[in-house]
């Protein structure tokens, strides 16, 4: 294994990702279901809250317009979701479960069940509750983004010394 440190920390980052969302696609494929771990946000807020726009989805679900508009995209060209226009804005696209959608769920809870499960043994042998390091993690990137914190530490490292300062 890998030991990774601050010098690769994306890379660790990507690894995890790779681990979870492998082991959760592999196990939809093993029960015959065509979805992805990405579309998972984007169904449990259809289910919690109805249709919506994509503008919504991306503002609960944290990320970028761009990110739940390719993600959707990918849904319904798998049957799960359906895409219209906007009653008051034909500008806004509204995404909603089609049946299809609608009839995985079942299955689907089944295994977000086994995925919390996992993450919980997970959480137990490592010691720590991971999603709560990511959300603080967050939080303090919402309060001082990284591009912020990379222009002080680049500011830092170009400044000049005491030593350099003083004449020979």
């Amino acid at each position: 294994m890998v030991h990774h440190t601050a010098a690769s920390f994306g890379t660790a980052l990507r690894r995890l990702i790779d681990h979870l969302d492998g082991a959760l696609e592999q196990a939809y494929r093993d029960d015959g279901l065509d979805f992805r771990p990405r579309f998972t946000p984007v169904v449990r807020a259809l289910v919690a809250d109805g249709p919506q726009g994509i503008r919504a989805l991306a503002d609960r679900l944290g990320v970028s317009h761009s990110a739940v508009s390719q993600t959707v995209s990918q849904m319904a060209a798998a049957g799960l979701v359906a895409v219209t226009r906007g009653e008051e804005d034909a500008r806004q696209r509204i995404v909603a479960l089609t049946r299809a959608g609608t009839a995985l769920l079942p299955r689907l809870e089944d295994h977000w069940h086994a995925a919390r499960a996992a993450t919980a043994a997970l959480d137990t042998e490592t010691g720590g509750v991971l999603v709560e390091v990511i959300n603080r993690a967050n939080a303090a990137l919402e309060a001082r983004p990284f591009s912020d914190r990379l222009a002080s530490a680049r500011s830092r490292r170009a400044a000049p010394t005491g030593s350099r300062n003083r004449a020979a």
